[in-house]
């Protein structure tokens, strides 16, 4: 065998130039030059003064959690960079970034849940003092659901935006 079919085994801490980079994650050059776009603060390859890309062991490790994220879990380029930039690179390629949602999402404020909770608090108070009239207490109920159902929806969405 040829001396230039062989392929050259680097160690892992050596840098590669965008096709070793590519070849190494199964992917196109042109992916990579996107996703370099799309992630300036994780992917930061050096450039050669003749214009080269040289991606560092630091850029490896993003691509890979990108690569990850994006063709083995289906997030969008968008979710990828949100959750990386949210829990980090080493996170993600430890399998232990997780997506936030449920419980920790209903922790933070809203206008909606301070609504709700308004709403709830005034019902806690007239159970407390004496029963309000059957009328506005269905007034207050029926805001109540109109309410829960606007929170469904919004919660919804942003699931939908996240992923």
């Amino acid at each position: 065998m040829p001396a230039a079919a062989r392929k050259v085994e680097k160690s892992a801490d050596a840098y590669r130039s965008i096709g070793e980079a590519a070849d190494e994650l199964g992917l196109q050059p042109h992916v990579l030059r996107y996703w370099e776009g799309k992630f300036t603060k994780h992917l930061k390859p050096m450039k050669r003064p003749d214009g080269r890309r040289m991606f560092r062991p630091e850029d490896m490790q993003a691509l890979r959690a990108i690569q990850l994220l994006v063709h083995e879990r289906g997030m969008t380029l968008k979710g990828a960079g949100q959750l990386i930039n949210e829990q980090g690179v080493e996170k993600v390629l430890a399998g232990e970034a997780i997506l936030k949602c449920g419980a920790e999402k209903a922790a933070q404020a809203s206008p909606a849940r301070e609504l709700q909770q308004t709403i709830r608090d005034a019902f806690e108070a007239t159970e407390a003092e004496d029963a309000p009239p059957p009328a506005s207490r269905s007034k207050l109920e029926a805001m109540l659901a109109d309410l829960e159902d606007i929170k469904q929806r919004l919660d919804k969405a942003r699931l939908a935006k996240a992923a």
